[in-house]
Formats: structure tokens, sequence, C-alpha cells
């Protein structure tokens, strides 16, 4: 039986399991990725919407891509070889991402793909990585409870963003909660281990609902929010939706100081697109922000700026695609130009650190997931935040979030050399 990331959503694993392992699909064709003497580049896949309602986040992702790519040949590349990087545009269309997958992997030959952002482009290419042993890195935030031996996460799991945020919201803005969201698996999940942080804390779930990816009219939801009195709306709305969304509840005249958006989404890209007067007083959890003061968020805003432009502005998952490029270069060096796809997996990228624009941020070596560190801003009048809050220290990531699978764990460490499996763990 093929225990993979999606036979373990849909069917879990019993408690009493010791061990079940995590194979690729029995029909394996290798991609002949490996370096030759002959080749002057190292081509890397670029995978983010360019146009559609996503492109308002995954453009900055791409662009800090392309930043670090530029950084890295400056300083010789990759013992000499210069990243080149391999472009698609999928749209903001999940099918085109899985067909953009296989051209990458198939045509291109890729090495590996930085790509994706929402929670259904990802889950729509991991079956192209698994069946061709692909390696993605994968930026976004996401609902966790997944572990895929082609897939490096390197945004934040629920751990490192709602475990501190919404008891946090709880005991300074109040405890019911309205829950708003794009209708597809990240909004779902998510509000799901909200609720259960909401139940373990003292806090109410008063109302939840979700809109079509990409809806802009929010009218109809802002008059069940003002009937219903929450103390916070807690939206998990992407894309355009989230301006639209912010426009419209100022519109209809309710301010932060009457009840606040908290958000575990909106950036600074969302609010310099919204305008900031829209965003005034709101919260997000985030691991990093554009305003963090330390020498390496200056040097990153200054070169980011540089090249795009002065109006831009960063943002958290951007810099995840941005470090996520270094860990890749370095693996690349650790193995002295291999591009083989398991060396990568089980050598190269497990264990990476680099000191990133948030802090200093490690790949774990046993579940594919990334250390990072937790931060709650509210939103100024100049379209950034101003802490309130933070973590002391990086965040371990649980890739199954405890509070409702407390017994859940993944331990890629145990993979044997040259083997294409790895092991979820669940513990007594």
């Amino acid at each position: 039986m093929d225990l993979t990331r999606r036979n373990l959503l849909k069917g879990g694993i019993a408690a009493t399991t010791a061990a079940a392992t995590v194979s690729s699909p029995s029909i394996f064709v290798r991609r002949l990725t490996q370096a030759n003497a002959q080749d002057k580049t190292i081509k890397v896949g670029i995978l983010h919407s360019l146009s559609g309602t996503i492109a308002i986040i995954e453009r900055s992702l791409h662009n800090a891509e392309l930043l670090a790519i530029e950084e890295i040949n400056a300083k010789g590349g990759i013992l000499g070889k210069k990243i080149e990087p391999v472009i698609e545009d999928p749209k903001s269309e999940v099918r085109f991402f899985k067909e953009k997958a296989e051209k990458l992997l198939l045509k291109d030959k890729v090495v590996a793909v930085l790509g994706c952002y929402t929670s259904a482009s990802r889950q729509s290419v991991l079956p192209v990585f698994e069946k061709y042993n692909g390696v993605l890195l994968y930026p976004t935030l996401y609902e966790a409870q997944e572990c895929s031996y082609n897939c490096f996460y390197t945004g934040a799991v629920p751990n490192q963003q709602l475990t501190d945020f919404v008891p946090w919201l709880i005991k300074n803005v109040g405890p019911k909660f309205y829950l708003i969201g794009s209708n597809y698996i990240y909004p779902k999940e998510t509000n799901r281990e909200v609720k259960a942080l909401l139940a373990k804390h003292g806090g109410q779930t008063i109302a939840e609902e979700y809109a079509p990816l990409g809806h802009t009219e929010f009218s109809t939801n802002i008059n069940k929010m003002k009937a219903a009195k929450p103390d916070v709306i807690f939206s998990d709305l992407v894309g355009d939706s989230i301006v639209a969304f912010y426009k419209q509840y100022r519109q209809f005249g309710i301010t932060a100081k009457d009840i606040p958006i908290g958000s575990p989404i909106t950036t600074e890209e969302e609010i310099k697109a919204m305008g900031a007067e829209n965003a005034i007083g709101h919260y997000t959890s985030f691991n990093y922000f554009q305003s963090l003061k330390n020498p390496q968020n200056e040097r990153f805003v200054k070169a980011f700026k540089g090249k795009y432009g002065q109006d831009k502005v960063t943002n958290a998952v951007m810099e995840a695609a941005y470090f996520q490029t270094y860990f890749l270069a370095q693996a690349l060096e650790k193995l002295k130009g291999s591009t083989d796809a398991d060396a990568l997996i089980q050598e190269g990228l497990p264990g990476q650190q680099f000191q990133a624009p948030q802090g200093k941020v490690k790949i774990d070596e046993k579940n594919h997931h990334t250390w990072l560190w937790a931060r709650i801003g509210k939103a100024n009048p100049e379209g950034q935040f101003d802490l309130v809050d933070s973590s002391k220290d990086w965040i371990h990531p649980e890739p199954w979030t405890k509070v409702l699978y407390p017994d859940k764990d993944c331990d890629f460490t145990k993979v044997p050399k040259g083997s294409k499996s790895g092991t979820i763990t669940v513990k007594p």
C-alpha cells in the first residue's frame, strides 16, 4: 500500500501504528538531471503565478527568488556554474500548475523547482514530484498535516503562527471569533485548527463562512459580522479577496477600534494594494515583517527595492522564497555539484541553515520543514507592521498540528541511502 500524503490525509493512521512507510510510486521514472562536465549552468524551475487572482502575492515570490539567484550568480554561482532560472506562469489556475511542473521536470530537466503558493496548487503538483522523483521547495505558510519525501516546506506551519496568535487575540482583544476564508483547503484546515485552539483557550467561534477563491463582493458577509458583534474577525481570505474585503470592511464604517481583523496571511503586499488606511490597527501573525531591525533585513530590503523599485515592499512569504533559494544553492555546493534528486533530498537539503532577514533559519533534519520565528504585528499608517509580540527564539516545526494530531510526526532520517522511502512515526 502506498501511504503517500494523500492517503494519510484521507484515512489517517491509527494511534497504535508504530510506523508507516512512505514510498515513491511503483512506476518510477528517473530524471536525467546529473550535471555533466559540459554543462555551464544549473537549471532551476520557478513556478509562481504572474497573472490571475493570486499574482498579487505570487509575483513577489518570483521576484525574491530571482533576486537570490542574481546574488548567488554574482558571487560565482555554484562551483563556478551559474543558476539558470526556467520560469513558468500557471496563471493562478490549479490545473496549470500540474502541467507546468511536468514540463519543468521532464522537458526542461530542472534540478529542483521553487514554487507554488496556495495549498491547492501544492497538492496538485505533489503527485508529479512524487511520480518523477523531483524536488519541490515550497515557501508558503500552510495548514500542515502533510509530509512528502519530495517536498521541503520553508513557510510556517501552525505551531509557528497560530499557536501563539489565537491565545494572544483572546487575551488582548476578546474571545468571540468570526471566521471568514477562501473556499479551499488552506483556510478550511486553518480554521479547524483555530477552532481547536479557541476551545483550548476559552474562546468561542460564533460564525464560519467561506467565499469562492477570487471573490470580491463581501457586503452580505460584513452585514452579518456587524449583526453578530464578534470581538475578532479572523480572516484567511487570500489573493485579491483580501484587498476587496478590507476596503469594503472600512467602507461599511467598521474600524480596528470597533472589531479588529486578525489574519495569518495578510502581508505588506496586500496592504500596499488596498491602501494603508484600510489596514490600520488590524493584526497579522508572521515570521517576518519588512519593519524588522537587523543588518540582514536591511540589506535584503535595500537589495529588493534597488532591483524592483523603491515603492516595492517585502513580505514574509517572499522572504521564505528568498532564503529557500539559498538553501538549494548551499545544498548543491555540499553535494559538490551533483544534482541527483535523492542526494538533494537525503543529504543536501536537510540541516541547511541560513541567516535570513527574519533571523537564523534551518531545514529540520527529520521532517523537511523549517525552523522559523513567530511574530505578531499591528498594521500602522505607513502600510507596515509594528511588532506587538515575538518569540524569544526560533521554533521547531510540527508538520502535524498537536492540538488536532498529538500522536503524529514525520521522520525521514531513517531513509536508507538510495531508497525512495521515508517514515511517518506515530508515538505510542
